[in-house]
């Protein structure tokens, strides 16, 4: 491998990057970080003397918390960079920035932006490992392979499962990765949305639906969008209690299900709107597994971005 692939590797912009066998290791790997987690002193010094910089251009709670503790848990150095307390208020560039937190040595870029390929381009600027936290509409890689995480400690392996991914899957940087490490892991995956929600240009083999009664009774997983109200057009759905009535799973819609299916969501949910309180807190919703599968998978990425390797040790750092 040459040096310039080697540095491609340290960096994670989408999940399609990833080989098979790169994302089994991972989540092995998260899986002897989560164990770290129920510890009294929740720490390893995998990743000590490093510094990780929290880039986030947009909201964020989970994601940007649980990569703060990921790194903190790594023994990393932490900074949390707010874009409203920055000389990007001033009219700085991101390039500048970008540049600017380069010549102060840090590892690790963490980027959330609301650019589309922000992160990839970012990627080419600096030396520091870049992780995609989220850019427009494009990819979230964290949040796919933390939801295989999460789903193979509940049903284990994926190999054909049918998993339904449900809503603005037009607007959402989460279905479109997860769909590529769904698939890559052996289940198939079927979009359910309203037309005008629906992604044009969809592969021929996709399976796809606009009425989420014709799939209920052969899936394993719901897979629930929140609607993308920041990045749509307005018109694109009548209403959002129209929505709710056509989309929304609810205890009637669930027990229609396969006794077995689970329900997941990226969040934040909308109660009442794509989900409903009563299956938000029942016993087959898996959210907050996917929080706590987040951080793990997220100790993971960092430490194979700055530490570690395919067969490294996890615990010594």
């Amino acid at each position: 491998m040459d040096a310039a692939a080697a540095r491609r590797g340290r960096s994670l912009i989408d999940v399609d990057q990833l080989t098979p066998a790169e994302v089994h290791w991972l989540l092995d790997t998260a899986r002897s970080f989560e164990e770290v987690s129920r510890r009294a002193v929740k720490k390893v010094p995998a990743l000590r003397g490093r510094t990780v910089v929290n880039l986030f251009f947009e909201p964020s709670t989970r994601t940007r918390i649980s990569f703060e503790l990921a790194a903190k848990r790594l023994s990393a150095d932490v900074v949390n960079f707010a874009a409203a307390a920055s000389s990007v208020v001033k009219g700085e560039a991101l390039k500048d920035t970008v540049l600017t937190l380069q010549a102060m040595g840090v590892d690790a870029l963490v980027v959330r932006h609301p650019c589309s390929g922000a992160p990839g381009v970012i990627d080419g600027w600096t030396d520091a490992a870049v992780i995609n936290a989220g850019d427009g509409m494009h990819a979230h890689p964290t949040q796919a392979l933390l939801d295989c995480y999460a789903l193979i400690r509940r049903i284990g392996c994926l190999q054909d499962k049918r998993i339904a991914i449900v809503g603005d899957i037009m607007h959402s940087r989460v279905a479109r990765s997860c769909i590529k490490a769904f698939t890559m892991l052996g289940a198939e995956v079927v979009l359910v949305a309203p037309p005008t929600l629906m992604p044009a240009g969809l592969p021929p083999e996709t399976r796809f639906s606009y009425v989420l009664e014709d799939v209920l009774e052969d899936c394993d997983v719901f897979y629930l969008l929140r609607l993308q109200t920041e990045r749509q057009e307005e018109g694109l759905i009548p209403s959002l209690r129209e929505y709710a009535a056509a989309y929304q799973m609810d205890a009637r819609r669930l027990g229609r299900a396969r006794p077995h299916a689970l329900v997941m969501h990226p969040g934040p949910i909308n109660r009442g709107v794509e989900i409903s309180a009563e299956v938000a807190d029942g016993p087959r919703a898996v959210m907050l597994d996917q929080v706590t599968s987040g951080l793990a998978v997220r100790m993971a990425v960092l430490f194979m971005a700055l530490g570690g390797k395919e067969g490294g040790d996890a615990e010594s750092g």
